[in-house]
């Protein structure tokens, strides 16, 4: 809760926004309520997950779960706990809308809810999704399977195990998220072993920044990075951009412009009323 609010009192909107890519991926990302076919599609399928009683053994490689250290989980319990959200799954099918890529790469499918978002918003992209544990990645071959989702390639084992694999294949990367794995000293060598494979136009886009102290210490570490010229902190999501033409170096945290209606003018702000 103290993590949310600190964020809520930073973020900004869109209508605090100058420079133009930060507001155009405002506007494009957060601001954009349009529905697509495929959200009707993947929350059809996640109703039926959120029903299913079978159990699955996990291998974790990760920081663990908040909800069960139980190494044997229900479908349902996934689908409802460990699957993305519709909203998030919504934002990061934007966010591959708006940037657009070709090569993809995601580390942690779970059932495969978020590399059906993200691959659905570009049917014409490559994409790689490597997963850890055998009988989840079974499940989320399924799920892809059922939504005719044919552009993802799926790895099962530990991302040290995959991801070489994975960039090699892919040659490129335009398109990092990275979830799965919360652990500080893991999502930054996860992150460096990308870099040499990321470009002036990749986006990279880091899962559950404000889950635990470790992740904010990553998330700041990336902030920080040289080659990083814009941080975007969503909350759920944290996104860095290597962009040549943002010429300052700048970190910000948006929220959608309905959470403060008073940054769009519809109140005097304190400033305002202290000169009127």
């Amino acid at each position: 809760m103290l993590r949310y609010l600190q964020y809520f009192l930073s973020a900004r909107t869109r209508y605090d926004l100058h420079a133009p890519f930060a507001y155009e991926l405002a506007e494009h990302v957060l601001e954009d309520t349009r529905r697509f076919y495929a959200f009707q599609d993947i929350e059809f399928l996640r109703q039926g997950l959120l029903k299913n009683q079978d159990s699955v053994q996990i291998q974790d490689y990760g920081a663990g779960s908040l909800v069960s250290a139980n190494p044997v989980r229900q479908v349902r319990s996934l689908a409802r706990y460990s699957a993305i959200s519709a909203e998030s799954g919504a934002l990061l099918f934007r966010l591959v809308q708006f940037t657009k890529p070709q090569k993809m790469l995601e580390l942690g499918t779970s059932l495969g809810l978020s590399a059906a978002y993200q691959s659905l918003a570009a049917r014409n992209a490559e994409m790689i999704s490597i997963e850890g544990c055998p009988q989840t990645a079974a499940l989320a071959r399924q799920n892809l399977a059922k939504l005719d989702i044919q552009n993802v390639t799926l790895f099962v084992g530990t991302f040290e195990q995959q991801l070489s694999r994975a960039l090699e294949q892919l040659k490129q990367v335009d398109y990092l998220f990275i979830d799965g794995d919360h652990r500080e000293g893991a999502s930054l060598t996860y992150f460096e072993t990308c870099l040499p494979y990321l470009h002036e136009q990749s986006v990279v886009v880091m899962a559950d920044i404000h889950w635990s102290n470790e992740m904010e210490s990553a998330w700041r570490t990336l902030q920080q990075h040289e080659q990083v010229r814009l941080s975007v902190d969503l909350f759920h999501f944290g996104l860095l951009f290597f962009r040549p033409e943002i010429k300052v170096k700048s970190s910000l945290a948006l929220i959608q412009a309905r959470y403060k209606p008073w940054r769009m003018g519809f109140f005097p702000s304190s400033d305002q009323a202290h000169t009127t």
